[in-house]
């Protein structure tokens, strides 16, 4: 069991007027309405630092808080493999299964919990992120000019990130590129999805056919632009998921969750797919020396 945890948010003046259970009920479906009433009623939410009632009206500013109580985590890989550190940066092998942020039920049981366990004054924070079921090589920033130095790398499409995957059999190009726009997508539960979207945001992802097997095909991607979910999006959208995703169909759409099957939620954390970070350059935040690491991960 975990210590629980408390979600805090100020109300914004478009939400302004409602009451406190319309507010969880119209924000959060992965719950309820009768869940928020029973959690409203038994004192776990506070509206300024006080217990609240469900018809008490909102006002804008206020502070609303619900004080999540411990829970059992799901089992997850903890550990993590050490590729490189030095006084500014670090770089690890996240392995497939681990979380990197708080969500969907994770709470210690994710990457930036165990790099405040390991670093508990001043933990590293992560540059980009990983999808849970992804695995490979993550840059994380110890100090601040390196965190602000790599940042603006990655905004200005200078971090080079090559991924292996596994798709299944085609007759595809041994090189080829995709620049499907992504975007969210409505969910009933989840209230959106990233996926193929004529009016997302671009990206673009460079693709080369590592080897041809029976059944399934070796892939590597290099993804210039750095969207949710983008390698699992863009091979769907051309007709080929990512083997074992449980998620991105083809056409580059998430499958819907039923708001009446809350137990058969699907969401992007969930494993099953092959997706490994390989390969990873950028430059030295303070030497300016151009890096390159490479992470082997046996798909076949």
């Amino acid at each position: 069991m975990n210590n629980g945890w408390i979600y805090r948010e100020q109300i914004k003046p478009k939400n302004a007027g409602l009451t406190v259970i319309e507010y969880y009920t119209q924000h959060y479906h992965h719950s309820s309405s009768q869940q928020w009433l029973e959690r409203i009623i038994s004192g776990r939410v506070f509206l300024d630092n006080e217990t609240v009632s469900p018809t008490t009206i909102l006002q804008s500013g206020q502070w609303l808080s619900y004080h999540r109580p411990p829970w059992q985590e799901p089992d997850v890989p903890l550990s993590f493999d050490l590729i490189y550190e030095d006084d500014h940066l670090l770089i690890i092998n996240k392995p497939s299964g681990l979380p990197v942020l708080p969500g969907g039920g994770f709470l210690q049981h994710t990457l930036l919990w165990q790099l405040k366990k390991q670093y508990p004054h001043d933990p590293p924070v992560p540059i980009h992120r990983l999808g849970r079921g992804t695995s490979g090589l993550m840059l994380m920033g110890k100090t601040a000019i390196a965190r602000s130095h790599l940042t603006q790398q990655m905004r200005e499409y200078k971090i080079r990130k090559v991924y292996r995957t596994l798709i299944p059999e085609n007759n595809l190009p041994d090189r080829f590129s995709i620049d499907h726009p992504i975007g969210k997508i409505p969910d009933p539960v989840l209230g959106y999805i990233y996926g193929a979207k004529v009016d997302g945001k671009y990206a673009y992802s460079e693709c080369r056919i590592i080897e041809r097997y029976l059944h399934k095909t070796l892939l590597e991607v290099t993804i210039l632009t750095g969207r949710p979910h983008q390698i699992r999006i863009h091979l769907a959208t051309i007709g080929y998921p990512l083997l074992g995703d449980p998620l991105y169909t083809i056409g580059g759409i998430p499958k819907v969750n039923n708001n009446e099957e809350k137990e058969k939620i699907i969401v992007p954390g969930d494993c099953g797919y092959f997706l490994h970070a390989y390969q990873l350059s950028f430059v030295h935040p303070v030497s300016n020396k151009s890096l390159k690491f490479t992470c082997e991960r046996r798909f076949v």
